[in-house]
């Protein structure tokens, strides 16, 4: 198979469903081949919905510890060797209405800084989501928060998403998200006008010097698709969302079998002219019925065959 053209300069990757898997874990293969594309000098850096603290943190220190990794739904950069930080913010009446939403609603809320975030509920979710992110759970009021707030966030049942896309959403973005341990879980994440993932490579593209067109972007969610969308080339995990393959240029394994380190491996196939086997071209998309390798036989509406 003949290598694109552009030969990728930054690769930039998404976390849950595409870095880690079931239970919080990340095949180790993973780890071995972002070893590789640093030994071959591709930077590489993390594009997730989740906040810069925690275990997250350690997971952007692992693959790139002097690098800038995008954070919060593309609306905090962060190089963590400095803690040198460029976010936006949410407008305060647009945080105050958020808030109103909520206590409308009953909906979890969660309002988030560079640095920390706050959650009033005390709803199975709201503690499931601080374990995910490696930190303690801890109530506090949201009225009590004094700091900008780069992100806000709604977690809801996946079944109360379409509701709240039809919603009104003056003055946020947003970037609907899934994990692994949290299947029944839909996190919105909320940022600001113009700030989402896209953004986010663009900014990224200007630190490290490269053209999107030079940008391998891996995920499996909803919130990637605005990257996907503009990167030269875009890999979907064979978990990924069936819209997000629609957009892909190659697919490879699901995230359970460590299907991360076949697109970082066709990152360094493609500088030698090569093209990794495991990562194969993207077909036409046709939605059909098929089973997904790797994931304990559960079937899905619609995948790829190759």
């Amino acid at each position: 198979m003949k290598a694109d053209s552009a030969m990728v300069k930054l690769i930039c990757v998404d976390v849950d469903g595409t870095l880690v898997g079931s239970g919080g874990r990340i095949a180790e293969r993973v780890w071995s081949a972002a070893a590789r594309v640093t030994q071959a000098g591709i930077p590489v850096a993390l594009c997730t919905g989740r906040p810069a603290f925690g275990v997250t943190r350690s997971y952007a220190e692992r693959l790139a510890s002097d690098g800038w990794h995008a954070f919060q739904n593309g609306a905090s950069l962060v190089r963590l060797s400095t803690n040198e930080s460029r976010s936006g913010s949410l407008q305060p009446e647009t945080v105050m209405d958020l808030k109103r939403r909520s206590q409308r609603t009953g909906r979890i809320l969660e309002l988030y800084s560079d640095h920390g975030y706050a959650v009033e509920s005390t709803n199975e979710r709201a503690v499931r989501n601080a374990e995910l992110l490696g930190v303690p759970f801890v109530a506090r009021s949201l009225d009590a928060v004094a700091w900008p707030v780069v992100r806000a966030q709604w977690i809801i049942a996946a079944d109360e998403l379409d509701a709240i896309m039809t919603e009104p959403h003056h003055g946020f973005e947003l970037g609907p998200s899934t994990g692994p341990d949290m299947p029944d879980t839909c996190f919105v994440n909320l940022t600001p006008p113009g700030i989402d993932k896209a953004s986010a490579i663009r900014a990224l593209c200007e630190i490290y010097g490269c053209s999107l067109a030079e940008v391998m972007f891996v995920g499996d969610g909803l919130n990637d698709l605005s990257a996907m969308r503009i990167v030269g080339t875009p890999v979907a995990m064979g978990n990924a969302d069936p819209t997000v393959r629609a957009v892909a240029k190659y697919q490879v394994d699901d995230v359970d079998s460590g299907g991360l380190a076949d697109a970082l491996a066709l990152a360094i196939d493609q500088a030698s002219g090569t093209c990794a086997r495991a990562a194969r071209a993207a077909p036409p998309y046709e939605p059909r019925h098929c089973v997904v390798p790797g994931a304990e036989s559960a079937e899905v509406s619609a995948c790829r065959d190759f």
